[in-house]
């Protein structure tokens, strides 16, 4: 259900359907690309280590009342950190416990999943979560030694051999419902097909592959040389001086995973643009035009937009909302949602110019940011999305014109 905003003529108003619940702010890995703890935003050091009781209950009884309110049949609550099983057993438990009271109702079906690095998973804490329901995904960036290049403890040990224990356990038969997928952030000096079938030793049901964040004025590893927004549209390829190392490594990976003779795994980014090129839509942050309808609530209550705006600059997440003040409708009225709602007029001219603009959406907002002119810019990862876009609108068509292709007439066997 939309509704429409006063003072905002007929642009509908999508409500929050994802509440991403920062139960703890603190983590027990130190990975030097996190946008939490190493990026401009550093919110998380004025705020409380864990998300209180008192904090779970509103933000759930505001959760119940943004459902009531527009009608919404089913919501999905996410617990992040930080690490969210740094809260410890019985504090999980209790706060478990309140959003499954607190949400209880027959109108609307709630989903709880959990981000988590996998270090603490054990039986306890996995049949804690079965009795919640709650699945789980893990971030894995590969075989061992992609994997902790990037991802380590604090005192520099590496994290691979931990995140493998506490998958195969999740990967037990007792288990294995609760498994969500696992996140690997993509990585250039990693092979992308050895990174990929490291992945599927896990059996992973989903895998997201994650694009390194950055902005103009930070431009993401092997693209240092882009700090001018294109004033072009790519036309659904680069100009060919521009290299573009991320479409060739997802290119690949997606060509391991198109060619395989069945199905290994789901691969939400892959799934996701093969159903733009075909004309469908395409529902993720990272791509297409779908209006953004996920909001964050901070361990101290506050609420605030997609936390990977924590790259762009001290404050950039907040919304000036709290849970106990104000209702996620409230959070619905800012600058950011309403732009982020507008589908193709949210876009920067540029980018509604583009023939992509359907399937590419502009790149994850947080990816668009120059300091001169805000968000209103291609994503710096422009030439990149649009050469991969490319080669698997390639890739669909041309088997699709083999499927479809009428053999030629058969000589007849009869005198």
């Amino acid at each position: 259900m939309t509704t429409t905003e006063a003072g905002s003529g007929d642009a509908p108003v999508v409500p929050f359907r994802q509440f991403l619940l920062k139960v703890h702010s603190l983590c027990n890995l130190s990975c030097d690309y996190c946008y939490v703890y190493f990026a401009a935003d550093q919110s998380w050091r004025r705020r409380p280590g864990a998300m209180s009781l008192d904090i779970v209950r509103q933000t759930a009884d505001r959760i119940a009342e943004h459902a009531r309110e527009h009608r919404l049949p089913a919501v999905r609550v996410i617990l992040h950190g930080g690490e969210p099983l740094l809260v410890g057993k019985t504090h999980l438990g209790e706060l478990l416990t309140v959003l499954a009271e607190r949400l209880a109702s027959p109108e609307v079906e709630v989903h709880c999943s959990m981000q988590s690095n996998g270090i603490l998973l054990d039986e306890e804490f996995l049949t804690l979560l079965h009795r919640h329901r709650v699945g789980v995904a893990v971030s894995l960036d590969g075989a061992p030694a992609a994997h902790d290049r990037h991802r380590r403890f604090a005192n520099g040990r590496p994290s691979h051999a931990r995140v493998a224990e506490g998958l195969n356990l999740l990967n037990d038969p007792r288990h294995r419902d609760l498994f969500v997928g696992l996140l690997c952030t993509l990585d250039l000096a990693n092979d992308p097909i050895e990174t990929y079938e490291a992945l599927l030793d896990f059996a992973p049901p989903r895998v997201d592959f994650l694009l390194p964040h950055g902005t103009w004025r930070h431009p993401p590893p092997g693209l240092e040389h882009r700090t001018i927004p294109p004033e072009r549209p790519p036309a659904g390829v680069s100009p060919p001086d521009e290299p573009t190392p991320y479409a060739r490594w997802l290119g690949a990976a997606f060509d391991r995973w198109f060619d395989a003779p069945r199905m290994e795994t789901r691969v939400r980014m892959f799934e996701e643009v093969m159903s733009g090129v075909l004309g469908g839509t395409v529902n993720t942050e990272a791509f297409g035009l779908s209006p953004v309808d996920l909001v964050v609530v901070e361990t101290d209550g506050t609420m605030e937009h997609s936390d990977s705006l924590k790259v762009v600059a001290p404050g950039a997440p907040e919304t000036g909302f709290d849970v106990f003040r104000h209702s996620f409708s409230d959070a619905l009225a800012t600058e950011t949602v309403r732009r982020r709602q507008s589908g193709l007029h949210g876009l920067a001219p540029v980018c509604r110019d583009c023939a992509l603009a359907q399937v590419c959406g502009g790149g994850l907002y947080t990816h668009r940011h120059h300091p001169a002119t805000d968000f209103d810019n291609p994503s710096v990862y422009c030439h990149d999305l649009a050469a991969f876009i490319t080669h698997v609108n390639s890739r669909i068509h041309t088997e699709l014109a083999q499927v479809t292709e009428t053999p030629p007439e058969q000589p007849s066997a009869l005198p």
